[in-house]
């Protein structure tokens, strides 16, 4: 029989092809996605660069204020999602939790180390990360700036100061493993990557982006398995349902480009927004259906 691993990308099932296997499946626990970080090290400042050097100055300048803007919320976000971190750490049940949520913080530290270099080298935006940052949160939409700011910073500090609140931990999860990472950032993640891979240019961005992206299914795949435990409580699974009717119309609006109606049309590089929300909304139900919780009934925002 294939182990999950074998059948999913970092133990994340929304990236199962068999939906018939996802009521049979065993979830990776911390210790394993532990070990499984473990086995896989990477750093930020080894990937080559220097192709994407050259292929940004033949980028046509119509497309490139597009590129940057759609890289923005990542930047910020993985900004926002290592400094918002913390709580979660403190929140440990077990060793072996603790353990796995401190890669996870590393990681995020390591993805915002990616963009400044990247920023800097590729797309001449420097002066030191605090100084990018401040450029790029001119390209972040209300959305994003409510999601992040308002929602992630408010299920970070109830975490903090109530580290043994099972319900403050759950809001944290659901925010931030189920919408954040999960929904919006796996789904940007796979058609940025797609539109550089497609163009046959970025080869640096391209394998520097993919490692993100498994270091986040594994995230992802940590709070499913935690969400999953917690909602077999029925009052759980109703807050992390509401959590999420809270949520997703907010997180609606974060990849839509500013100016464009986020329900309407409108196309992330290339990509129209029924696909794009088509995507997003496969892999949250498939994780949704392994935790035992129904997708809520969401109002627009």
């Amino acid at each position: 029989m294939a182990t999950l691993l074998e059948l999913t990308s970092q133990g994340d099932v929304a990236t199962i092809s068999d939906e018939s296997k996802l009521a049979n499946i065993e979830l990776q626990r911390p210790q394993q996605l532990y070990e499984l970080w473990e086995r896989q090290p990477w750093s930020a400042h080894a990937i080559d660069l220097s192709q994407d050097i050259e292929d940004w100055k033949q980028f046509p300048e119509s497309e490139k204020g597009d590129v940057i803007w759609g890289l923005s919320s990542f930047f910020v976000g993985e900004e926002r999602v290592t400094t918002q971190f913390s709580g979660l750490v403190m929140a440990y049940d077990d060793q072996s939790e603790e353990a796995f949520l401190t890669t996870q913080q590393v990681d995020e530290a390591r993805h915002t180390q990616f963009f400044a270099r990247y920023y800097e080298e590729v797309f001449s935006i420097g002066d030191g990360i605090e100084a990018q940052l401040e450029r790029v949160r001119a390209d972040v939409n209300e959305g994003f700036l409510s999601l992040f700011d308002e929602h992630l910073v408010n299920a970070c500090k109830q975490l903090v100061d109530h580290p043994d609140d099972m319900e403050a931990k759950v809001d944290f999860v659901t925010t931030y493993h189920m919408v954040i990472e999960g929904t919006l950032a796996l789904t940007g993640q796979f058609f940025i990557t797609d539109f550089f891979e497609n163009r046959g240019i970025m080869p640096g961005f391209v394998d520097g982006f993919k490692k993100i992206s498994q270091d986040e299914h594994r995230h992802v795949a940590y709070g499913t398995w935690f969400l999953k435990e917690a909602c077999k409580d029925p009052a759980l699974a109703s807050r992390m349902q509401a959590k999420l009717a809270e949520l997703l119309p907010i997180a609606a609006t974060v990849l839509v480009p500013k100016g464009a109606d986020p329900f309407g049309e409108w196309t992330l590089l290339g990509y129209d927004s029924a696909k794009v929300n088509e995507f997003a909304f496969t892999a949250l139900s498939r994780r949704l259906r392994v935790i035992g919780v129904g997708l809520p009934e969401v109002a627009p925002a």
